[in-house]
C-alpha cells in the first residue's frame, strides 16, 4: 500500500454515481473523486487506487455501504478486503468528526475511510464465499422472497374471499396449502362467484381437478366440493358480487406468478445445492432438506474463516441472547439486531428438528418443563445449540451424529 504509507479508501454508495475518498494512515485526505456507476468509472476508480500504491498482492482495503452490486463484484475480485459498513454505524461515526449534523456525499465517503483507519480491527470484511456458493444464495433468498410473497398474496386473497365466497374457503379447507393448491386455482378462475360455483356440475368439477393435475381421488373430492358449494350460504347484491369476482380474478392472477415463481426457483435450488462440498455436511442435520438448508448456506456462506467460533455465527443468527448491564441493574434478552433470514431459517429448522431427532425434541421438552421457557424461547436455545453442532461439523467435514449431539437427552429418554 505505497510503501510504507497505510492507505484507506472509502467510497460512499448511490444509484447513479459514487463519491470516493482516499486517506493515509495520519488521516490526511490525499485524493477525492466523483465516479459514475458504469464501467468508464470503475475503471476511474481502480486507475485512482493503483496511483496511489494498489496492487494485486497488496490491495487498498475499501469501506462502502453496500455488500451488494457490480462495483462491490468488481472491488472483490483479487485478494482486496471489502467492509460492508451498515450506514447506521457510519453515521455515528458522522458525529464524531462534527457536531453540526451537516452531511453530504464526498464527506460520507471520507468518514468511510476513517473507519478503515481507527476501527479497521472492529469491522469483519465480507466473506470470501465461493461463486458457487454466491449463486446458491441468490436463488435461495429468491425463492425465499417468493414463498412470503405467495402467501401474502394468499392472505389477501382468502380476506376477500371471506367477504363473499365463504363456500369456497369450506370446500378448500381441507387441503393442505389451501388457496395455493393447483386444484383451488383451478376452481376459482372456472367459478369466480358462489353462483357460478353453485352451477358447476360433477363432470365440470372433475375436468378441473384432472387439469390442475389431480390423479387420484378425484370423483370423491369432485362430490364433495359439489355439495360444499351447493349448500346456504349468504349472498352479496348480483352486481357487487360479479365485482367481486372480477376483483378475485386480478389477485388470483398474481397469486399464479407468485406460485410459478416459487416452484420455479425452488427447482433451480434444488439443483444447484447438491453440488456444494458442504450440502452432505447441511442436510445431515435433522429438520434441514435442500431447500432449507440451501437457506442456511446463503446466509452462513462457505468461507468457514468467516467466524472466528461459534459464539460468532450465533450471534450472527440471533440465537445467543444478549446481556444489557449496567450498575446493579442486568438482563438477557434475545437479540435485535441479526441477520433475519437465517434466523427465520433456524426457527423452521428448529420447529422440524423436533419430529426428525429424539434428542433435539428431549432438549425442547426439557426447556418447555424445567426452565420454564415458552415455545419461542424454546425452539431458539434449540437453534442456538444445533447451529453451534453445524459450526463444528463443517469446520471438520463431519456429518451429523444423533448420539454425538444429544448424549445426556438421549439417556433421559431412554
Amino acid at each position: 500500500m505505497g510503501g510504507n504509507i497505510l492507505i484507506y479508501c472509502g467510497i460512499d454508495w448511490a444509484e447513479r454515481a459514487h463519491d470516493v475518498a482516499l486517506v493515509d494512515d495520519t488521516g490526511q485526505l490525499l485524493a477525492k473523486r466523483h465516479i459514475t456507476d458504469d464501467a468508464a468509472g470503475y475503471k476511474l476508480l481502480l486507475d485512482l487506487l493503483a496511483e496511489y500504491g494498489d496492487t494485486e498482492d497488496d490491495p487498498i482495503p475499501v469501506a462502502i455501504e453496500t455488500s451488494r452490486g457490480l462495483l462491490v463484484a468488481v472491488l472483490r475480485t483479487g485478494k482486496r478486503k471489502v467492509f460492508a459498513i451498515n450506514p447506521m454505524a457510519a453515521a455515528r461515526y458522522r458525529d464524531r468528526h462534527s457536531v453540526s449534523r451537516k452531511k453530504s456525499d464526498p464527506g460520507d465517503a471520507l468518514v468511510l475511510a476513517n473507519i478503515l483507519r481507527t476501527d479497521m480491527h472492529a469491522h469483519r470484511p465480507l466473506p470470501s464465499d465461493s461463486d458457487l456458493a454466491r449463486a446458491i444464495a441468490v436463488l435461495a433468498r429468491a425463492q425465499q422472497d417468493a414463498t412470503w410473497n405467495r402467501q401474502q398474496i394468499s392472505n389477501q386473497l382468502r380476506s376477500l374471499l371471506r367477504e363473499y365466497y365463504p363456500a369456497a374457503l369450506d370446500a378448500f379447507a381441507t387441503w393442505q396449502n389451501g388457496l395455493c393448491r393447483p386444484e383451488a386455482r383451478e376452481l376459482l378462475r372456472i367459478a369466480s362467484t358462489p353462483a357460478r360455483a353453485a352451477r358447476l356440475t360433477r363432470a365440470q368439477l372433475q375436468a378441473a381437478l384432472k387439469r390442475a393435475g389431480r390423479k387420484r381421488g378425484i370423483a370423491a373430492d369432485s362430490d364433495r366440493l359439489r355439495k360444499a358449494f351447493r349448500a346456504e350460504w349468504a349472498h352479496q347484491p348480483p352486481l357487487v358480487e360479479e365485482a367481486l369476482g372480477k376483483q378475485m380474478l386480478a389477485i388470483l392472477g398474481q397469486l399464479e406468478a407468485a406460485c410459478t415463481a416459487a416452484d420455479d426457483l425452488a427447482k433451480a435450488v434444488e439443483e444447484a445445492f447438491p453440488r456444494h462440498p458442504d450440502a452432505d455436511v447441511i442436510c445431515s442435520f435433522p429438520g434441514l432438506g435442500v431447500l432449507l438448508g440451501a437457506r442456511v448456506l446463503a446466509e452462513i456462506g462457505d468461507d468457514h474463516t468467516r467466524f472466528a467460533d461459534a459464539r460468532g455465527l450465533k450471534a450472527y443468527a440471533g440465537s445467543s441472547p444478549v446481556t444489557r448491564a449496567s450498575g446493579k441493574k442486568s438482563s438477557i434478552t434475545r437479540r435485535w439486531v441479526k441477520n433475519d433470514r437465517l434466523n427465520h431459517a433456524g426457527y423452521l429448522w428448529a420447529f422440524a428438528a423436533l419430529t426428525a431427532s429424539p434428542g433435539a425434541k428431549t432438549h425442547y421438552r426439557r426447556r418447555r418443563d424445567l426452565h420454564g421457557d415458552w415455545h419461542a424461547s424454546a425452539q431458539r436455545n434449540l437453534f442456538n445449540r444445533m447451529l453451534g453442532q453445524l459450526y463444528h461439523c463443517l469446520q471438520n467435514r463431519e456429518l451429523f451424529d444423533e448420539q454425538t449431539a444429544f448424549p445426556t437427552e438421549l439417556s433421559a429418554a431412554a
